[in-house]
């Protein structure tokens, strides 16, 4: 039975012979990028790759996503390799689309290769037959939450339920049988070195809100009106008052914009628009976050005797990694980019639905490097595609080893050492409590 350092040798040589392949795909995704739940062409292209990697794939999850499952040769727990087929809308990035204005301003164009790298390793028989256990590699659509009244409206058909794609997937089914999960991210910050481990993520409840006002002419009859627009710009001042009672530790973060401000200068505003992100990092932190985010809404209303709408969305769960697989990777990354080029983040503001998984079983969303720019903005591009695709793949591919390797010893250690937050059916109901539609008259 070959070691586990001769398993990653051999699985560096065949995503060696692949890496201008890989490379040229994450390219080619680069070039046609697809915001959430309308990733078509990259799903095609990735169930194209799986199938010719011998891989039976399931398509159309969730719209969009793609998962396909090899097995090894003994029994043992089943790891999910992710990777996330969305862009984000950033018109003046160098590769939007002119017509969507989408574009890959986050590197998923290199999750889905490095992912595809990995499964090109670890599917083959010189590497699979000495695993143990399950290996689903999945494609999953709409990380990014933007578009959220595209998406609302996806929901109100009945061709979605969640608004992101991994808690969409947890609906489908699709993770029930999966017992571990693993992905890996670009990053452009140069302090997180070549490869990075990290901690926590923020979570996020998303809202939808309408201020109801009456119309009136804004010069001659300013009294017969009532202004939602002001109603709107005191709920943001209510909502500033209440940044003293966040405490630090909690990584609140609250970011409404206003989306319509009223129909014309000459009228009393009288149909007020705002979306808004309420943030926290645990789950405790973002449901006061979030009730008083809702107070301060019905303060602005209530100060000028407007309505208030408030619709809040589930969004993403607090991400929290297990500690043994993230030092399993770590190990791997100081293999193949040394020690010292290895580094770590406690925690972040943004919001991922990796979060989500965390809470069902033991996960890690470790980073890699290779990018420049701002993250989701039109200066972010990868530079290094060897470190952000092959070696993002061989740190993946090792680190799967290490897991399902030795009759999955590690794996089933971890399995059997983090008890989940909550079950799925648990989770599900918890996520469909916080959707929640409500009118507030003064």
């Amino acid at each position: 039975m070959p070691s586990k350092e001769d398993l990653k040798h051999k699985a560096a040589e065949i995503i060696d012979a692949r890496a201008d392949g890989l490379v040229a795909l994450a390219k080619t995704i680069l070039k046609n990028p697809e915001p959430g739940f309308r990733e078509f062409k990259t799903a095609n292209l990735v169930a194209q790759q799986f199938a010719e990697l011998g891989m039976q794939p399931k398509s159309g999850l969730g719209i969009t996503g793609v998962k396909a499952e090899t097995a090894g040769s003994s029994p043992g727990p089943t790891l999910a390799v992710l990777g996330e087929l969305d862009s984000l809308i950033v018109s003046q990035h160098p590769h939007a689309d002119p017509e969507t204005n989408a574009a890959h301003a986050c590197g998923h164009h290199c999750q889905i290769a490095m992912m595809l790298g990995a499964a090109t390793a670890l599917t083959n028989s010189d590497v699979l037959d000495s695993l143990a256990g399950r290996i689903a590699f999945m494609a999953v659509p709409a990380e990014e939450y933007i578009e959220i009244e595209y998406r609302d409206g996806l929901r109100r058909e009945d061709r979605i339920e969640f608004l992101g794609g991994k808690p969409e997937l947890v609906r489908l089914g699709e993770f029930d049988d999966v017992h571990m999960a693993m992905m890996l991210h670009t990053t452009s910050n140069p302090a997180e070195k070549l490869m990075c481990i990290s901690n926590t993520n923020n979570g996020t409840v998303a809202k939808r809100i309408q201020f109801i006002g009456r119309a009136s002419h804004a010069g001659g009859a300013p009294h017969l009106g009532i202004n939602a627009l002001n109603a709107a710009m005191m709920a943001m001042t209510a909502i500033n008052f209440n940044r003293e009672t966040f405490r630090d530790e909690d990584s609140i973060r609250v970011h409404p914009i206003i989306t319509k401000g009223g129909e014309a200068v000459s009228a009393v505003p009288a149909d007020v628009r705002m979306e808004t992100f309420v943030r926290g990092r645990t789950l405790e932190a973002l449901m006061d976050a979030n009730m008083k985010v809702d107070r301060a809404l019905r303060a602005g209303a209530m100060a000028v005797g407007a309505e208030v709408k408030i619709q809040t969305i589930p969004g993403y769960m607090p991400l929290q990694q297990n500690k043994a697989m993230a030092e399993i990777f770590r190990a791997n990354a100081a293999e193949l980019v040394g020690e010292e080029n290895v580094g770590y983040v406690d925690h972040r503001g943004g919001s991922t639905d990796m979060g989500d998984i965390s809470h069902l079983m033991p996960v890690i969303h470790p980073y890699v490097g290779g990018a420049t720019g701002l993250s989701h903005g039109a200066t972010y591009v990868i530079e290094d595609y060897d470190l952000a695709v092959i070696k993002g793949a061989k740190a993946i591919a090792y680190t799967v080893i290490d897991l399902l390797g030795d009759n999955a010893s590690h794996g089933n250690s971890i399995v059997g050492g983090q008890r989940p937050d909550m079950s799925i059916p648990e989770y599900l109901k918890f996520m469909r409590s916080l959707a929640t539609e409500e009118t507030y008259k003064s």
